[in-house]
């Protein structure tokens, strides 16, 4: 961290770097998937849990987080819980991604000035939330932090009441984290 980054937290300075953070109300949005459908936070939360992931298509470790989250969506993935990814760029962008990385859960585009982004603080890519029916952030997490995304999947089977599985199989070397 750099010297100037320190001088503003020591001053209590905003620190760039938050986000919304557990026990933080989501904010309510309401965005167009890769199909044209109009969706919105409120209405996915009236069902259940949401996982939200944000990403930008030219971003290395949203490429290498995706194919997890997809895996974690085949895995809790319901009618109760939804998962919805937001992307930083255009459709045909966007589609691309979804086709490359084997993402089958919904793509929605955040508008050519981020407001969804924003809203949400974010200042850096992947950023993956779990927020609960009442709209609170459970889980957020920045960049691929392999514990957080095995949390996300202990809590949704534990609301589930299913047994807990691995999201990261045995013979895979994933690394902990990788920052985004």
């Amino acid at each position: 961290m750099s010297i100037y980054r320190r001088l503003q937290r020591w001053l209590g300075a905003e620190d760039r770097m938050t986000h919304i953070v557990p026990g933080n109300v989501a904010p309510g949005f309401s965005l167009k998937s890769l199909e044209g459908k109009e969706l919105s936070l409120s209405a996915a939360l009236q069902r259940g849990p949401v996982v939200l992931s944000f990403f930008k298509v030219s971003c290395p470790v949203c490429k290498f987080t995706f194919p997890f989250l997809q895996r974690l969506y085949k895995m809790h993935g319901s009618d109760d819980v939804t998962f919805l990814g937001v992307s930083q760029d255009n459709a045909a962008a966007s589609r691309e991604f979804a086709s490359e990385f084997g993402v089958t859960f919904p793509v929605l585009i955040d508008d050519a000035g981020y407001s969804v982004s924003s809203a949400y603080g974010l200042s850096m890519v992947p950023t993956v939330f779990l927020i609960d029916p009442d709209a609170t952030v459970r889980i957020s997490s920045m960049g691929f932090v392999k514990a957080d995304l095995e949390s996300i999947a202990d809590t949704l089977a534990d609301r589930r009441n299913i047994t807990r599985s691995p999201v990261f199989r045995a013979d895979e070397s994933v690394p902990a984290v990788k920052p985004g």
